[in-house]
């Protein structure tokens, strides 16, 4: 059995999907990813709820990360329950079953001088 690594509450508060790109799709489509490594022995169930300044949060978005893999997910590519709207300010809490990383990358493709962040999300427990 492995170490648990990571925590089972994470939350990013910078949250934003540019309105267009610049450069080939999908490679340069502006995104938001959440990155998750679960490196348990433990298939990882997610709970991303988004946050907003001016509605109610919406979720929870399910997503699974089988043990001893990762994921990247796309935040432009969730769906159901709704959306998220690009131009958007907006923040996110991803709770999990079992302790993973999580980390927040940006690509921001709006000019040719393409914008990459990343940063690892805060842990709470």
């Amino acid at each position: 059995m492995n170490q648990p690594i990571g925590r089972t509450c994470w939350a990013i508060a910078e949250g934003y999907i540019p309105a267009y790109s610049n450069g080939p799709e999908p490679q340069f489509t502006s995104h938001e990813t959440v990155c998750i490594l679960n490196a348990g022995d433990q298939d990882a169930q997610i709970e991303i709820t988004i946050y907003y300044s001016d509605k109610e949060p919406v979720g929870p978005y399910r997503e699974t990360v089988p043990a001893r893999r990762t994921k990247h997910i796309r935040f432009n590519n969730l769906k159901d329950p709704e959306t998220i709207p690009l131009d958007t300010d907006f923040a996110s809490v991803i709770k999990s079953n079992v302790p993973i990383v999580v980390q927040h990358t940006r690509l921001d493709s709006r000019q040719a001088e393409n914008a990459l962040l990343s940063t690892i999300a805060y842990a709470n427990n």
